[in-house]
């Protein structure tokens, strides 16, 4: 499909002008780092992002037209502000509290964004507790089923996130069907699978049952930080209680970037153009590199198409040690795995150089992680505890204290605790394995 940039042209027309900016930003549009002339603010013809009627509206519609979404938004504060958004956008009116079933596995800030909202969260906790890494959780349409049969409070919304940070994606298909028999939403943070529209058979979340969901455009896409998009599909028009522009504006900055913006939508041009096959190729040689990688001895997790993540008995920051001094740096590690993540604007070039690091580097069998019998016991609810006063103390004296702060920020993890939750011995066992040495709990 033809796709038209109306903000990137309206941008690019206005750097070229060489009439006098008196008006915001400071620069004046003078070369500093190199982008100055393209940053601009909402000036007349610029639209306005929470009241977008002009250009930016445009090209919402544009990228909607891509995700095939009902509605989609821009944002310039990354999947944070549409994760706010969401669950703004859905959650109950104040004459009842809303309550929220999430799996645990979820970002710091869907945890900042309860605290706000003064929502109530219950937990899906893994049903096969990962011995290789906290970032997993895996949940079934049918521990969903069953966790909804017996909640004691009907849930305003189901909230997931797929894919990990590993890579490790859930049944989206199939908790959509349960959900829409229980007539109960289903949000998905989607931050590192914008490109999963664009596969041969599409794993979007709008075309697998999702009510919303938020995508990091710039995680996968050729989008600069910050970049991102919330997804309304036809069935989530139903479900919103309050309009996700406005939403936004709640939570946003009233000075949006217009260097994302003009990045976002140009995204949607390329997108539309050939993208596909670039993806498809780029997915090919993944698919190579880990099989060759496997053929080395080394333990190759399952993952979305674009991370490759190995887990080591040395660990993953030693891999990762190795890679940085091989000139790779790796997205992620931690003492299990390191993860490395791809996109079309990766060359071949770079997979042979990864494949060559690989095979210069020792391969060692994954080692099992204890399991810890983390019981939850929530002491406060998670505005009480992350509102009130609070002190950094060390793990090791932390037993019995009431956790103030999540003690897992980033990537989406599972907390071995939560804001407002009792920390208990279990819980001082596995924050210590995982590495986290301090934790912020309330103040006696």
């Amino acid at each position: 499909m033809k796709m038209t940039t109306p903000i990137k042209d309206f941008v690019d027309s206005y750097a070229e002008k060489s009439g006098v900016r008196a008006h915001m930003p400071g620069h004046k549009g003078k070369m500093l780092t190199g982008c100055e002339k393209w940053d601009i603010t909402e000036i007349k013809g610029a639209d306005f992002l929470y009241g977008a009627e002009g250009i930016i509206a445009q090209s919402e519609k544009n990228a909607s037209k891509l995700f095939s979404s009902a509605r989609t938004l821009y944002s310039t504060e990354g999947s944070s502000l549409c994760i706010r958004a969401m669950l703004f956008s859905v959650m109950p009116f104040l004459n009842e509290r809303p309550y929220i079933l999430a799996g645990r596995n979820v970002h710091a800030s869907f945890v900042y964004a309860c605290a706000m909202l003064d929502i109530d969260i219950g937990w899906l906790m893994p049903e096969n507790p990962s011995s290789l890494s906290l970032c997993q959780c895996l949940i079934s349409p049918e521990g969903l089923k069953a966790a909804l049969d017996k909640a004691e409070r009907r849930p305003f919304a189901v909230y997931v996130t797929s894919p990990d940070y590993l890579g490790g994606m859930l049944d989206i298909a199939g908790l959509s069907r349960v959900c829409q028999c229980f007539g109960i939403p289903l949000l998905v943070d989607n931050a590192h699978g914008a490109y999963l529209k664009f596969l041969r058979e599409s794993a979007h979340p709008m075309d697998l049952g999702a009510s919303l969901c938020c995508d990091s455009a710039h995680k996968t896409l050729p989008v600069l930080t910050g970049g991102a998009y919330l997804h309304i599909s036809q069935k989530g028009l139903s479900c919103i209680k309050r309009d996700p522009k406005k939403a936004m504006a709640a939570f946003g900055s009233t000075s949006p970037s217009y260097l994302i913006l003009r990045s976002l939508d140009a995204c949607c041009a390329l997108l539309s153009k050939g993208y596909a096959e670039r993806l498809e190729r780029t997915c090919h040689y993944i698919s190579e590199l880990k099989d060759s990688i496997k053929e080395m001895g080394y333990t190759v997790l399952p993952s979305d198409p674009l991370k490759l993540t190995v887990a080591d008995e040395k660990g993953g920051e030693e891999m990762a040690l190795w890679l940085r001094q091989m000139g790779i740096e790796p997205e992620f590690a931690d003492r299990s795995a390191v993860v490395l993540m791809f996109t079309p604007e990766n060359g071949q070039g770079d997979f042979e150089r990864v494949k060559e690091a690989f095979m210069l580097h020792k391969p060692h069998a994954p080692s099992q992680a204890p399991q810890f019998d983390i019981a939850l016991k929530q002491a406060l609810s998670v505005r009480e505890a992350i509102f009130s006063e609070s002190e950094n103390i060390p793990v090791e004296r932390s037993e019995g204290r009431i956790c103030a702060k999540p003690s897992v920020f980033c990537p989406p993890a599972v907390p071995p605790v939560i804001s407002g939750e009792v920390i208990t011995a279990e819980t001082v066992k596995a924050l210590e394995y995982w590495g986290i040495a301090n934790i912020d709990v309330l103040k006696f």
